[in-house]
């Protein structure tokens, strides 16, 4: 049997501005230029490639610009999603590099998991690593996962784990996707209402500013229409964090929330948040409607 490679590491100094990337995660788009070696998007395996960022520090004013978009009330401890947010710089490097298979307009991110295995200080110093698993087969084309980790002192303190679909033909050699595990908690319609939350036409924007990510689909109506959507759409890390905001004074210090992106939040816009702490389970439903799911998420042991 042949030995595995071992993964590549990119060593980045400083976190990469965002802006360029998406100037770059836009070039697919332009006819032919996928068959540039510097652009993304022209096929073939994920790259078995690390990104790695030592030293990471939340930035003050972003953190407050953050909790005030989310609903998070600053603590002592920073919120679990927003290690995402420092981490998202290095998931645009990844997927904006040339050898990246697939062009990032277009991907469609279906769920996000993240471990919590202690909580990290306001102030604490922390390395991230950011890497992708094997792409999966899907109904609607190609899953693959965004894996990213936070290590202090090389004890692992958290996890991300994002899902984003590639639609069309899977390539050849992707692997099945695993059979769903069956759910007998209670259906998201029919989890208790808490809250019923009515969504700014500029939370996007918002969002994108306390955050970096600038997906033309949640600025403006314009931007979002040329991608297909009839209006802007809420970010769905946004959804994620604004229920665990929700949910914080019932979050141990350690723990695992694992959620579904289901269908789009059109903005403006209202929703209903749903849950069940005790069972762990949680839901943002159409306002007018139980049964249309936005997202569905639980919350377990790490």
């Amino acid at each position: 049997m042949a030995a595995t490679a071992t993964p590549r590491v990119r060593a980045l100094r400083s976190p990469p501005g965002t802006l360029g990337l998406y100037a770059k995660a836009a070039l697919p788009l332009l006819p032919g230029a996928s068959m540039l070696p510097f652009v993304p998007g022209g096929g073939g395996p994920l790259p078995r490639t690390r990104w790695t960022l030592d030293g990471v520090r939340a930035d003050a004013d972003q953190l407050a610009a953050y909790a005030r978009v989310c609903g998070f009330q600053l603590r002592d401890a920073l919120p679990s999603t927003y290690v995402h947010v420092l981490a998202f710089p290095l998931h645009m490097a990844l997927m904006t590099d040339g050898s990246f298979p697939y062009g990032a307009v277009g991907l469609v991110h279906l769920r996000n998991r993240i471990t919590q295995h202690r909580p990290i200080g306001v102030g604490e110093a922390f390395d991230l690593a950011v890497f992708t698993m094997p792409p999966q087969a899907h109904p609607k084309g190609t899953t693959f996962t965004i894996v990213s980790e936070a290590r202090v002192g090389g004890e692992l303190v958290w996890q991300d784990a994002s899902t984003m679909l590639k639609r069309g033909r899977p390539p050849k050699g992707a692997a099945p996707a695993p059979p769903r595990a069956r759910d007998r908690g209670p259906a998201a319609k029919d989890l208790p209402f808490v809250a019923r939350w009515r969504l700014p036409e500029s939370l996007g924007r918002q969002y994108a500013a306390a955050s970096g990510d600038r997906n033309p689909i949640h600025l403006h109506a314009l931007s979002a229409k040329l991608l297909g959507f009839p209006r802007a759409i809420a970010h769905g890390m946004w959804t994620k964090a604004r229920c665990l905001a929700a949910l914080a004074p019932t979050l141990p210090d350690a723990y695992t929330v694992d959620v579904a992106f289901r269908r789009p939040i059109l903005l403006p816009g209202a929703v209903a948040f749903a849950a069940d702490p005790a069972a762990g389970r949680f839901a943002v439903r159409s306002a007018k409607d139980d049964t249309k799911i936005h997202l569905e998420g639980r919350v377990t042991a790490p």
